[in-house]
């Protein structure tokens, strides 16, 4: 195994807040639920926690939500590139318990997303400002959907990817959520269903995009020297890799290569590994397009082979040679915005063998032996990569 650094780093507790629809509580409970239930999974004490994450919530994040916490943390990072800032703040998380300059670094986040509009509290199209770069964007209305929409549109006019493969990404991920009892559609979805659905903006119809969902999601990481001390068996931090690409879609050289193109070689390179040594890959999957091109990105197959790659099954838990977003993504399990710290969580559970009926299995029919995690923020806009594995 290649250490992150000088310290071996391991994932050591993961745990979701109550998800879905939550209409009772606030972010900040959200926030406790999940950090208290990832810490009684780990068996460590809160005062052992010497490191936290977040972003998202207050205005002095992520100090609000530590003293919400009783936490007097010595590290800290609110490090928040979108969907994507959960794997980042992962491998800045590895590098500092690595490094010595802390011992176990709590990642907490929390939503009220769904609760929130369904109360009038926020819209459905949540503003990211006027200044800076997207001054000159957003006077043509271009929404945070029709961004993704014509990197989509791009991407089948250069490769010929059809919307029926796209559609294929969302109805794979149904089939896996069908095996989540947690997840909030499981209902079985054909290619049909997806292209006859509502547009939201050309290519994508409503299930080409993800739910709307409350919820929280907690990771601890912790030393070697402190894994010992857990009552989870670890899941190692192998590898990690972070981009940015850009603000302005006018900057995006190309819009059918996502960052994930050099923060997943990145991570690969640094875990001394290659892609298709990876047992299955949770995957942001805000529309369906970011699975397909992630893929390609991350190296699962070559560019502009995406759309026949996610064809006959291949991204299933059952029978897919590539099980990917195994909980059922946020395309059909669960999306309360910034999803990234969900797909960390889902990893460490499959890797563990704690899935349920939707456990992936490696080669030898145990659990899984290697994953990755990747999140995508923004509008293709920044991307962290983390490659886990287990003893």
């Amino acid at each position: 195994m290649v250490s992150t650094g000088n310290r071996k780093v391991a994932v050591v507790g993961v745990a979701l807040s109550d998800c879905g629809g939550v209409d009772d509580a606030t972010p900040y409970t959200l926030h406790a639920r999940a950090a208290r239930r990832a810490l009684a999974d780990a068996g460590l004490d809160r005062s052992r926690v010497d490191g936290f994450a977040s972003a998202g919530l207050g205005t002095l994040a992520p100090v609000e939500v530590a003293e919400y916490l009783g936490l007097r943390p010595t590290w800290v990072d609110s490090t928040s590139v979108g969907g994507a800032t959960w794997e980042v703040m992962a491998a800045h998380a590895a590098d500092a318990i690595a490094a010595g300059h802390a011992n176990a670094v709590l990642l907490a986040y929390g939503s009220t997303a769904r609760a929130d509009i369904r109360a009038g509290r926020r819209t459905g199209d949540l503003s990211f400002g006027a200044r800076g770069p997207l001054q000159f964007e957003v006077p043509y209305g271009h929404t945070l959907i029709a961004k993704y929409a014509m990197a989509a549109r791009r991407h089948m006019i250069e490769h010929g990817t059809t919307i029926e493969q796209l559609a294929e990404v969302a109805v794979q991920a149904r089939a896996n959520a069908a095996l989540n009892p947690e997840a909030t559609h499981r209902d079985p979805i054909t290619v049909d269903d997806v292209l006859s659905g509502p547009m939201i903006a050309d290519p994508f119809t409503r299930l080409h995009c993800c739910i709307r969902s409350d919820g929280g999601a907690a990771v601890l990481l912790a030393s070697e020297e402190y894994a010992r001390d857990c009552r989870t068996a670890p899941v190692w931090v192998l590898g990690t890799g972070e981009h940015v690409s850009h603000a302005a879609m006018s900057q995006w050289p190309d819009f059918t290569v996502s960052p994930a193109a050099v923060s997943g070689r990145l991570a690969f390179a640094r875990a001394g590994l290659r892609p298709q040594e990876m047992d299955f890959a949770e995957i942001y999957d805000a529309f369906t397009y970011m699975t397909l091109v992630t893929l390609e990105d991350l190296g699962f197959c070559a560019k502009g082979e995406g759309g026949a790659f996610v064809e006959k099954g291949r991204l299933r838990v059952e029978g897919g040679a590539l099980p990917v977003n195994t909980d059922g993504g946020g395309l059909s399990a669960l999306h309360p915005g910034m999803r990234g710290l969900f797909l960390l969580v889902e990893a460490v559970r499959q890797l563990r063998g704690e899935a349920g009926a939707r456990q992936v299995r490696g080669p030898d029919q145990g659990p899984p032996r290697l994953g990755v995690a990747s999140g995508t923020g923004g509008w293709f806009c920044s991307s962290g990569t983390v490659v886990l594995g287990r003893d």
